[in-house]
């Protein structure tokens, strides 16, 4: 008996405005623990850059050293990238931006690379303008060297390595207002929907646009009170050989919500998110000091879009006089002095 098979409609890919699957956003695996926020983080720039049509071979991908420096060679792989020493991603990043006006740029750091030994670069960026988007990935900690504490760790927080922190931390957010930022804002990796928005509003801004987004490090965040414990293991066994193994934890993702959210981490610990609500003005750099100070003193992370500048101040390209055609592109007779005109201008001195 012949029993005919009616043979299914083929489904047109969903492309974007370039003609693009989602998939050509994509970059290299990760190499990260699984369950890192950095990799949700990645995820939504893949998302941002893939619904809004951006032309790749255009983005120009920046980064330090670290666990999020080595993100951005997973997404967007058909993207110029530059992975600098650390805490020098700035300077490397203002260079590119001046040669070359036409690049979008995308500056991934940590908390270690931009709030410790990057401190003064990521500063004079964000003073200078430089027309970029600059996502600090901020897990409090040292991922990639086993722990340590960084510049952003609360006070008083534990850590199976590092011991007790007794330092105050740094504010990204409070340290780019002092600096006169333009744009700045602070999410959860577990808040896609937050952070998309953040990403496209960021990407249309003219100037800096820095965002601080916590993103919570799966495998230094265990106790070394617990038996079961990393740390309790490496001091009680005598081990044959050095071996290492990440447990697979969930990536932690949040329902939408409003007000205070009580978010609980994968050690038992509990971090408080705050969203800015829909009558709070971003454009009030006053209130802004004052609702990071609040927060900060309540143990708070304010999300939302904390600061934006709306009164078109100069942004690199404009400070520096530069024209229209990216350096990279103009011939060496204009970028040069004639030998006459070199003459003339000792003649001068």
């Amino acid at each position: 008996m012949n029993i005919a098979i009616e043979a299914r409609p083929h489904r047109a890919a969903k492309v974007n405005a370039l003609g693009l699957e989602k998939n050509a956003y994509k970059g290299g695996p990760s190499t990260l623990c699984k369950g890192c926020g950095h990799d949700s983080i990645s995820q939504r720039i893949m998302n941002v850059a893939w619904e809004l049509g951006l032309d790749q071979t255009q983005v120009i991908k920046m980064s330090g050293i670290g666990c999020s420096s080595k993100s951005p060679a997973y997404f967007l792989g058909w993207s110029h990238g530059f992975n600098s020493v650390h805490g020098r991603m700035p300077a490397v990043a203002t260079g590119a931006v001046a040669v070359n006006n036409q690049l979008t740029v995308l500056g991934i750091s940590g908390d270690g690379d931009t709030a410790s030994i990057g401190t003064g670069q990521f500063k004079h960026a964000v003073r200078r303008n430089v027309p970029m988007v600059y996502i600090v990935e901020n897990n409090g900690v040292y991922g990639l060297t086993k722990g340590q504490f960084s510049a952003t760790a609360d006070l008083g927080q534990q850590l199976r390595y590092a011991g007790v922190n007794n330092l105050p931390p740094l504010d990204i957010c409070l340290e780019a207002l002092a600096a006169n930022a333009t744009f700045v804002a602070r999410s959860f990796a577990g808040d896609p929907k937050q952070v998309e928005a953040l990403l496209k509003a960021a990407l249309s801004h003219r100037g800096i646009a820095v965002i601080d987004i916590i993103s919570p490090c799966v495998t230094f965040n265990n106790h070394d009170g617990s038996t079961k414990s990393y740390g309790w293991g490496k001091t009680q066994e005598e081990p044959l050989n050095e071996l290492n193994f990440i447990p697979p934890y969930e990536e932690i993702i949040i329902d939408p919500y409003e007000g205070l959210m009580e978010v609980a981490m994968h050690n038992g610990s509990k971090i408080v998110l705050k969203k800015l609500s829909e009558d709070y003005d971003p454009t009030d750099k006053l209130r802004a000091f004052q609702v990071l100070e609040e927060a900060r003193q309540n143990m708070e992370f304010i999300t939302g879009l904390i600061y934006v500048n709306e009164d078109e101040r100069p942004d690199l390209h404009e400070l520096l006089h530069l024209c229209d055609t990216p350096l990279v592109y103009l011939p060496e007779e204009k970028l040069r002095p004639s030998r006459e005109a070199l003459a003339e201008v000792l003649a001068g001195l």
